[in-house]
This record gives C-alpha cells, sequence and structure tokens, in this order.
C-alpha cells in the first residue's frame, strides 16, 4: 500500500473545520478574558470594602482579616479563580493580543467605585478611560502576521 492511498490531501471541507475550530478556540480565550477583567473588577471592590473594615492597621491584622473578613476572603478566592480563567484563556490565545485586554478592569473598577464607593470623576480619570479603550481596541484590531 503506498504513502498516497492510505492519506487523503485536504479537502476544503476538512480546512474550513479546522479554521472554524481555531476560531472557536480564540473566540473562547477571547471571552475568558473578558470574564476575568469582571470577575478582576469585582474582587478589587470586594477586597477595598473589607480593607475599610479593618479595625487595626498593621500587617498583621491585615493577614487575619483576610481569613476572617468575609469581603477579603471573596475578594481574594476570586482572585485565585481569575488566575484559573487566565490559564485557560491563554492556553489557546495569543498572549500579545489578550492580556492587554486586562487594562479593561480598570475600566470597570472605575465604573464601579464611582457607582458604589460615590468616588469622583474628574477630567483625567475621564481621559484615561478613554485611552485604554481606545488602546484595546486598536490592539484588538491588529491582525496576524
Amino acid at each position: 500500500m503506498s504513502a498516497s492511498a492510505t492519506f487523503s490531501s485536504p479537502t476544503s471541507e476538512n480546512v474550513g473545520l479546522i479554521r472554524s475550530l481555531v476560531v472557536d478556540k480564540r473566540r473562547r480565550s477571547f471571552v475568558l478574558v473578558v470574564l476575568c477583567t469582571l470577575v478582576g473588577a469585582a474582587a478589587q471592590i470586594l477586597i477595598k470594602q473589607g480593607a475599610t473594615s479593618i479595625a487595626q492597621p498593621g500587617f498583621v491584622a491585615a493577614v487575619v482579616a483576610m481569613f476572617t473578613n468575609l469581603p477579603l476572603f471573596i475578594g481574594y478566592c476570586m482572585y485565585g479563580f481569575n488566575a484559573v480563567l487566565m490559564i485557560l484563556a491563554l492556553r489557546d490565545g495569543e498572549l500579545s493580543m489578550l492580556y492587554p485586554i486586562i487594562a479593561l478592569t480598570y475600566v470597570w473598577v472605575t465604573f464601579l467605585s464611582l457607582w458604589i464607593f460615590h468616588e469622583p470623576m474628574n477630567f483625567f480619570k475621564s481621559i484615561g478611560i478613554t485611552l485604554i479603550i481606545c488602546g484595546v481596541g486598536i490592539l484588538g484590531r491588529g491582525k496576524k502576521a
């Protein structure tokens, strides 16, 4: 039996299937990284809430509070979950395309801080958020060489 008899050349159907699998993996990686930004922002808000309720300042009090203060504990658990999501996302995606999306966490944290903690918005925060969004958009438009 010759090699040409056992292996067929790729058909357009097979090539299309392979392309769709690659696109699905990239889309999944993108969705996971966006989810990382939301989980990371929620974790930051919980850590801020927990940190403001620590009675005594200092390193030991902060370490004890990580295990006894529910918002702090949940916030740090969410960071761990965030790391797992990032591992799954980076497995099939391009680091140079996915990692800049993490900067959107700053955007979500700013908006959540305005809403939950009533922090003020100013011109410079607005410019910074605009630049982050534009930067992520520009990087996302890049094509693979």
